[in-house]
């Protein structure tokens, strides 16, 4: 592997290392709206930096992962939240040729997989579709209220999501 290779794979893991570690320490310092039925994971505003850089795919679902390891629905919101968050985060990326479209991933895929796990492994009431609304809507909050600013803010300053 020549020098200019393993400075920008270098530069890849570190970009995704700090992705992840913020995710999971925002997630976690917000613990009390991070977790549960209906939440609001201010992390997922960073669900927008797929538009910047494919790094921040497995930082997030890294990040996540993390985050996840001290939510009180253990081990299933540590394998099916990390999953889709990568899924949703991996969407993203497939849509950043179109910014507007960027948050919207992490809301469906999120919505459906968080709710669908809340409803059949926790038995979350009154029911699936409201399960998966309540998850979508913060999610909603998250990366539209939050996120697509911040996509809008970073997109001035892009340069530094160069690898």
């Amino acid at each position: 592997m020549n020098r200019e290779k393993k400075k920008l794979s270098l530069r890849f893991w570190v970009q995704a290392a700090v992705i992840g570690g913020v995710y999971a320490a925002l997630t976690m310092a917000l613990a009390p709206i991070s977790y549960g039925p209906i939440q609001v994971r201010v992390s997922e505003a960073l669900t927008i930096l797929p538009y910047f850089t494919p790094a921040a795919i497995p930082g997030l679902f890294v990040g996540c992962f993390v985050a996840n390891t001290i939510s009180f629905y253990g081990v299933p919101d540590m394998v099916f939240g990390s999953l889709a968050t990568l899924a949703g985060a991996f969407l993203s990326y497939r849509l950043r040729a179109r910014p507007w479209l960027v948050p919207l991933p992490p809301i469906v895929v999120n919505g459906a997989v968080i709710g669908a796990m809340l409803y059949f492994v926790y038995g979350v009431p009154p029911s699936l579709p409201i399960d998966m609304a309540w998850v979508a809507l913060g999610e909603c909050l998250s990366c539209c209220a939050l996120g697509y600013p911040l996509l809008k803010y970073l997109k001035r300053h892009e340069g530094i999501f160069r690898l």
